[in-house]
Parts: C-alpha cells; structure tokens; sequence
C-alpha cells in the first residue's frame, strides 16, 4: 500500500488505486463525465492545491528566490487545519491502499505535488516510487 505522486492525465499504472486532484480547477475543455475514463482523477481534493495567487507566483517565478518564496507560501497554506488535516488522511490512507494525487505540471520539480510529496513523507505516508 503507497500514495504515487503522479500527472493528471498522464496513463495509470497498474495498482495505482484512487486518483485524487490536488488541483485548484478541473481540467479544461473536459466533460466532468471523463475525468476519471480520461486519467485526469476519480476525486478532486482542491484543499491541497495551492491558491491562485500561490499558482500565479509559482506561474511568473523566473528564479530559484521565486520559486523558494512560491514553495514557502505553499507550505504556509499547508499548514492551515483543512489543509494539514487533508493531507493527514491522505497519509493515513496511503497504508491502508494505494492512492495516487496530482496535477497538471509536465515537470514535477517546478510543481506544487514536488512540495506535497515532502508533506505527505512528513506525515507519514508511504510513497511509493
């Protein structure tokens, strides 16, 4: 049993279990009946999606120092209790099936979910590789 950190409509690989869309919007130009037939995700969970205006600095950041301050922001927002307990659960979860979270981001280093793998480790999930 493990969490995947994995891109939204990217293909699902066997035993991945639950997608979940840690993104603030539903993915664009897609009918709500797809999400799931189309691998975006089966849930959408935008309490641990960044806000739009942590999305706008991580979107116009030009420099390490702008991408550190969208990531502390970030962080910040996790902490919030809805937030911080969303990720517990999904920390929880992660022993008890395999799940799977994500977003849009090709890149996963300049993505919100490279901060939210660090967040679910450190309340205990299981990651998987």
């Amino acid at each position: 049993m493990a969490i995947r950190i994995v891109r939204l409509g990217s293909p699902r690989a066997p035993g991945e279990g639950l997608r979940i869309g840690t993104v603030r919007r539903p993915p664009r130009g897609v009918p709500k009946a797809e999400f799931a037939t189309r691998d975006f995700y089966d849930v959408w969970l935008p309490t641990v999606a960044p806000s739009q205006e942590a999305m706008d600095m991580a979107h116009a950041a030009a420099t390490p120092a702008q991408w550190q301050a969208f990531l502390r922001r970030y962080r910040a927002e996790m902490k919030r209790p809805d937030a911080a307990h969303a990720i517990a659960l999904l920390a929880a979860l992660s022993h008890a099936s395999n799940v799977s979270v994500g977003c849009y981001c090709e890149d996963e280093t300049h993505c919100h979910r490279h901060m939210l793998r660090q967040l679910l480790r450190d309340a205990g999930a299981a990651i998987a590789d």
